[in-house]
């Protein structure tokens, strides 16, 4: 069976890749469960393609695995250009416990009256002697306060409300999410492109 490198060390990412791709006939490894020394990754693209291929590339060539990667993010309308490609690394930093980042994000967003936002993901298979790129977006806006308990890895899930639903992201059941997430549109095509080399 072949060997499938979900390349996250976010275990709420890769929950969320796993209940869309776990059905398949590969065997899956979480990169948190690996032993490597990554500190010469730089996750420093001008796209998510960039920085996802840049990640799938990476642990391809450290693992010698199949790899699939995602980068994601939030582009806010009010904040234009403050979050997107940085979103976990912006505001209160990537060393933030879940908690300390959306406290303050919600506190920056406190005086916004435009509340319209963005999720993008964009993934990555690498490993075949090239990649292969996969994009979900997925528009809604953020509420005032937040509006489910907080997801790990995912502090923003509970206060973005997709367009047309009544409840945020953390409040969905894991299907209805990824029916209709920035992340599982991609990784449902990610799904389909696997299916089909399988």
């Amino acid at each position: 069976m072949q060997e499938l490198l979900i390349a996250t060390k976010n275990p709420g990412k890769y929950s969320e890749i796993m209940e869309v791709v776990g059905g398949l006939d590969y065997e899956f490894i979480f990169l948190g469960d690996l032993d490597l020394e990554d500190g010469d990754f730089e996750e420093d693209g001008e796209t998510f393609e960039e920085n996802a291929k840049k990640k799938a590339q990476y642990y391809h060539e450290k693992t010698g695995f199949l790899s699939l990667a995602e980068d994601s993010g939030i582009v806010v309308n009010a904040l234009r250009g403050e979050l997107g490609l940085k979103t976990r690394r912006w505001g209160a930093g990537e060393n933030a416990t879940d908690e300390e980042w959306i406290e303050f994000f919600m506190n920056r967003m406190k005086e916004e009256e435009e509340r319209k936002a963005k999720f993008v993901c964009a993934a990555c298979v690498f490993g075949f002697g090239n990649e292969e790129y996969f994009r979900g977006e997925t528009h809604g806006t953020i509420t005032a306060s937040l509006q489910a308990p907080i997801l790990k890895g995912l502090p923003l899930s509970s206060c973005f409300l997709p367009n047309g639903q009544e409840r945020v992201y953390a409040a969905l059941e894991a299907q209805e999410k990824n029916e209709i997430s920035h992340r599982g549109k991609a990784i449902f095509a990610v799904r389909d492109f696997l299916a089909d080399l399988g």
